[in-house]
C-alpha cells in the first residue's frame, strides 16, 4: 500500500504515500514523508495503479481559511459538524449530511487518512475507489472535454490529461450539497476543481488542488499554498 500526498493551492493544499511508515520532521520542523524500503524502486510515472493512503490535513484549518462570501459564511455558521475532530465546532451527530446517509462528496472523501484509496487505471479512464463510504469516482482520460452543462452530482464530472509526468484533472458539475470538509465549509454548484497528480517515487504521489468558487470564497488575488 502506498501514500498519497495532497496539497491545496490558492484556496487549499494536500499529499498520497505507502501507509506503512509515519511522518517525520526536517530541520525546519516541516513534516516530511520518510523513505520506505521500496521508495527507490523503479516505477512508471504515468501509472497510479494501486492502493494508497492519504497523508495530510483534513481540509482547511481555522488558521488558513480563505475569506468566505456572505452566502458561504451563512452556510458555515448553520453547519453543526459531528466529525470535526480537528476543530472546536463538533456536536454529536449535528447536521452533517453524511449522518443521514447522503454521499460524502468530493474532495471531502479524499481527506480521511484512516481509509485507503485504490486507483484502477484503464484505457481512457481512471477509477478511484474510496474505502470510506464505499464511494467511487471516474476520471475520463480519453481526450473528451468537460461538458458545457453537466448533470450536477455529489462527485462532479472529471476529465484528465497529461502534461509530461503530471496528470491534470479538471472537474465541475458539483451539486453544491456536500460539505467541503469535516467542519462544514461549503462549496457551490459553481465550484471548479483542478488537481495535479505527480508520482515522485515508487511509493509517493503528490496531489495539489485548486478550488475556484466565486460564490463561496473570495480570491486573494495571488496563488498561494494553504496547508
Amino acid at each position: 500500500m502506498r501514500n498519497l500526498i495532497l496539497g491545496f493551492v490558492v484556496v487549499l493544499g494536500l499529499t498520497l504515500c505507502l501507509p506503512s511508515v509515519g511522518m517525520s520532521q526536517n530541520a525546519q520542523g516541516q513534516r516530511q514523508v520518510p523513505s520506505s524500503p521500496t521508495a527507490n524502486a523503479a516505477f512508471d510515472p504515468h501509472d497510479f495503479s494501486g492502493i494508497w493512503l492519504f497523508r495530510g490535513g483534513r481540509g482547511f484549518t481555522n488558521n488558513n481559511v480563505p475569506p468566505m462570501t456572505p452566502w458561504a459564511k451563512a452556510k458555515f455558521d448553520a453547519a453543526k459538524p459531528g466529525l470535526d475532530v480537528a476543530g472546536d465546532r463538533a456536536q454529536p451527530l449535528g447536521n452533517d449530511p453524511i449522518m443521514i446517509c447522503d454521499p460524502v462528496g468530493y474532495p471531502r472523501v479524499m481527506f480521511f487518512g484512516a481509509y485507503p484509496l485504490e486507483m484502477i487505471q484503464l484505457p481512457g479512464r481512471i477509477i478511484q475507489l474510496f474505502d470510506f463510504f464505499y464511494a467511487h469516482r471516474t476520471i475520463y482520460t480519453d481526450g473528451r472535454k468537460l461538458p458545457d452543462d453537466p448533470e450536477p452530482t455529489w462527485y462532479g464530472y472529471s476529465v484528465g490529461r497529461w502534461e509530461g509526468d503530471t496528470l491534470i484533472v479538471n472537474s465541475d458539475g458539483f451539486n453544491g450539497r456536500a460539505w467541503f470538509d469535516d467542519a462544514g465549509r461549503p462549496y457551490s454548484e459553481d465550484a471548479k476543481l483542478e488537481e495535479r497528480y505527480k508520482r515522485t517515487d515508487h511509493d509517493t504521489v503528490t496531489l495539489s488542488m485548486t478550488l475556484t468558487d466565486p460564490m463561496a470564497y473570495i480570491s486573494r488575488g495571488s496563488a498561494r499554498r494553504w496547508h
